[in-house]
């Protein structure tokens, strides 16, 4: 459970800085864990979004994606299980009334215990609060926390009420008058837009199993302690996909699954080492097989994808409270039935901060002669908010027009930026922060023969090329 809690606050305040991410409703105080995405930042998230969209449909002839309502008919989440069981442990403290997740409050005392160089008791809490969570067996986690002299940040003291089971879904009401109002809730999840789509898209589409339905999506949660930035958030962003596969094969399927998506991740060029599988210890009621996809956050191994088993528990479902049959006629076996499901879930803002936990870079440049140092965020080229910078050396001697020229040749083709102002030092700094992998100045040279400057982002090297050939280099290198 390695913690570097200094490199994590840097990365936060480097995401503000730069234009990636700020506080909601910043001017009026903020609202907690809730953020908004700034210009560098949703550029960054909807290239995440465009790379998982294209390798799950376009590159797959049997899935294929849709965009499903938030807002749902209340009795989908009564037959999906979520108004009775979607709820987290937690816990008061008597004196400061602060409640706490318990799992959270645990994994904390953890972290202060690895901290103090004691990892194998950090392990043993850690174990034992799993153990427990899989029996349901609050007393007994109340226990463990008073036990471990578990304190509350707020009042320093152990004085805990009993803990008990907190809904996480958000409710609202539909309709103009209150008294006529129906309760309906905002979705903690996209899967079940899928599900109730299923026959829909099956027929409408002419699928066969075994075949997938995608979607992006917003989601919501009423965490009661929503922490570490936007890794856990009450408004967040999925990317789900639901395989429906013959009953029978899922097992097969799941581990296909889990090495497609696998290997997705490390097609972004992160080290297989910074990822494990992490098999889950309490399986959803629903569940035949669970894991999660975890990366080493500089707040230590964290779950970024989860991929379930699902078995026909909810398409059954919707069956039995809806009453319309969810069954899928297989020519192949002349067998009628429910599918089963093998899911994949990965959280948008989780794969950001991955991105960018995995790409800022600190260096020290000094020599003997002069202290330096660059803060670089060494994206992949296909997820740079910013493929290519575009500099005039001067404002002058009709090195703009020329820099506009190649400027206007590149724009339809990736995203660009533009800039006159400061040192070209200075701006190339610039870029680095904010990751952008090209850099090409237009000087007098340029006038004489037709050449720039193009910059490399990752190893500062430059080299004079012709500026024909700028936007194809570095459509080259993102695609």
């Amino acid at each position: 459970m390695a913690n570097d809690t200094q490199r994590f606050q840097a990365i936060i305040a480097h995401c503000k800085e730069y234009g990636f991410i700020f506080p909601s409703s910043e001017i009026y105080d903020g609202l907690s864990a809730v953020y908004d995405y700034g210009q560098w930042g949703s550029e960054l998230k909807k290239n995440i979004k465009d790379y998982w969209w294209k390798s799950m449909t376009q590159l797959h002839e049997n899935i294929v994606g849709i965009d499903a309502a938030i807002f749902m008919h209340p009795t989908v989440w009564k037959a999906s299980g979520h108004v009775d069981n979607f709820s987290d442990p937690m816990i008061d403290n008597l004196d400061s009334k602060k409640r706490y997740r318990v799992d959270h409050l645990i994994e904390a005392k953890a972290e202060e215990l690895e901290s103090a160089g004691d990892a194998a008791a950090s392990k043993t809490l850690l174990d034992k609060m799993d153990e427990l969570l899989a029996a349901n067996d609050y007393e007994a986690l109340r226990e463990l926390i008073i036990a471990n002299n578990i304190k509350c940040t707020v009042s320093g003291t152990s004085k805990w009420t009993s803990v008990r089971q907190f809904n996480l879904m958000f409710s609202t009401q539909l309709g103009s008058v209150t008294d006529e109002a129906s309760e309906i809730y905002l979705r903690p999840e996209t899967a079940q837009g899928i599900f109730v789509n299923f026959l829909n898209v099956q027929k409408s589409g002419r699928m066969k199993i075994p075949f997938g339905i995608a979607q992006i999506g917003k989601a919501f949660r009423n965490e009661i302690v929503a922490r570490q930035f936007i890794f856990r958030m009450r408004e967040f962003e999925q990317m789900e996909m639901q395989f429906f596969v013959r009953p029978g094969t899922q097992k097969e399927w799941y581990e296909k699954w889990k090495e497609t998506r696998m290997n997705w991740h490390l097609s972004l060029g992160i080290p297989k080492e910074d990822y494990q599988f992490k098999p889950h210890v309490k399986l959803a009621f629903y569940a035949d097989a669970a894991c999660d996809i975890e990366y080493k956050f500089p707040i230590g191994f964290k779950e970024v994808e989860g991929i379930h088993s699902r078995t026909d528990y909810d398409l059954k479902q919707h069956q039995e409270f809806s009453r319309k049959k969810m069954q899928y006629f297989d020519s192949e076996t002349n067998q009628n039935y429910i599918p089963y499901v093998i899911e994949t879930s990965i959280g948008l803002d989780r794969m950001f901060l991955l991105i960018v936990s995995h790409a800022y870079t600190e260096e020290d440049l000094s020599t003997a002669e002069k202290p330096d140092s660059r803060v670089v965020l060494r994206f992949p080229a296909k997820l740079a908010p910013l493929k290519l910078a575009i500099f005039p050396l001067t404002k002058k001697d009709g090195l703009p027009e020329l820099a506009r020229e190649l400027m206007n040749e590149c724009m339809p083709a990736f995203r660009c930026f533009y800039e006159e102002k400061d040192a070209i030092g200075k701006r190339y700094r610039r870029q680095d922060a904010i990751g952008t992998p090209f850099c090409v100045t237009i000087d007098h040279q340029t006038k004489e023969d037709g050449t720039v400057t193009i910059r490399h982002r990752d190893t500062m090297k430059q080299e004079r090329v012709a500026m024909g050939d700028i936007k194809a280099m570095v459509q080259k290198e993102i695609s």
